[in-house]
């Protein structure tokens, strides 16, 4: 048996509650140090649930996980970051969770494995026409309340910007790993700490009049807004989804700069300034740019240097604009019924 842990409890409590068993006993092992059976509650968890995709619960425990693995919420305990049964548990939920999306997400005919045709497979992909659109509804007709939920839903991953995609940087090797740090080090700013992405974002939720501290609005978004982090995180930590997280990335910037115009729109419309909209304006240019990065020198390449990730990158890329349509599709869904699309927690 392993000795026992002595490493003193975190001096602040995690920033969220649980969502169910599984969450439970994640985060009472995570944060008070104290071993729990949660691998076997997760093992009964993802046999009964309905869509893991959208547990509240299973996706909770899963983005606590992988919180653990960032260091984002000071509250888990990095001593335990690779404790064996908290590792295990992560497993059978992410295994799962994978499992369920190549089931949902539709992937369709791969191109050759050649820099041209995956940028042109890929932006045929990105740029075919949706559903209701977010970042129009945003730019047009959108309340304060609305936008500022909109914000909150942010918050779980752009805070936290770019991180998921830097796992995949020492798995790289040559013109893709180039494409991959040129794209990131503008995401972090370029070497200026002020204009670090998460750190605009950051200035734009305090301008909006929201916290900007890391995790305060986990409780209030639902399980298919985690999911969208969870993606990524998944994708960005295991080796063996390398193909998946790059995928992931070039779809993510192939998507990004339209949007970010509209959204600016739409905020300077409900009468925010430069501190809240110069986050979104910042996109703009920028990932104009990075899509021709990632969509050729990043994903192209890599099916180029190895044809047996093509499957995967195609599938992240559709992952991607599947998993945070989704997210989308939730706010409109409850805004066109007049309702909030957070979650209603007693007691906040």
């Amino acid at each position: 048996m392993p000795p026992t842990l002595t490493t003193a409890a975190p001096a602040v409590a995690a920033p969220f509650r649980a969502r169910g068993p599984v969450s439970a006993a994640v985060l009472q092992h995570l944060v008070d140090g104290t071993a729990t059976a949660h691998t076997a509650l997760a093992d009964a968890a993802v046999v009964a649930s309905v869509d893991i995709e959208r547990d509240d619960d299973l996706q909770l425990a899963l983005f606590t996980l992988y919180a653990s693995a960032y260091g984002s919420i000071e509250a888990l305990r990095a001593d335990l970051e690779w404790d064996p049964s908290l590792i295990a548990t992560r497993r059978v939920i992410e295994d799962a969770f994978e499992r369920s999306l190549r089931r949902s997400v539709v992937v369709l005919t791969l191109p050759e494995p050649t820099a041209d045709a995956v940028a042109r497979a890929l932006f045929s992909l990105t740029g075919a026409e949706g559903g209701p659109s977010l970042s129009r509804f945003l730019a047009r007709k959108a309340t304060v309340d609305q936008a500022r939920e909109f914000l909150v839903h942010r918050t779980v991953y752009t805070l936290r910007e770019a991180d998921p995609h830097s796992w995949a940087i020492p798995r790289l090797s040559g013109r893709p790993k180039a494409a991959l740090v040129e794209i990131q080090s503008d995401e972090y700013g370029g070497g200026r700490p002020d204009r670090v992405h998460a750190a605009l974002f950051a200035r734009a939720v305090r301008g909006a009049g929201l916290d900007d501290v890391y995790g305060t609005y986990i409780d209030d978004v639902p399980a298919v807004t985690l999911a969208s982090l969870n993606t990524m995180s998944m994708f960005g930590l295991n080796r063996r989804l390398l193909g998946a997280i790059v995928g992931h990335l070039a779809a993510f910037e192939m998507t990004s700069s339209i949007p970010n115009r509209l959204y600016s729109e739409g905020l300077r419309r409900l009468g925010y300034g430069d501190d809240v909209c110069e986050y979104f304006d910042e996109h703009v240019e920028a990932d104009a740019v990075h899509e021709q990065i990632a969509g050729r020198d990043l994903a192209g390449a890599l099916a180029e240097d190895r044809p047996d990730l093509l499957a995967d990158i195609v599938f992240g890329a559709a992952a991607c604009l599947e998993v945070d349509d989704r997210v989308g599709r939730h706010m409109l869904d409850a805004w066109s019924r007049g309702e909030s699309s957070l979650r209603q927690v007693a007691g906040r």
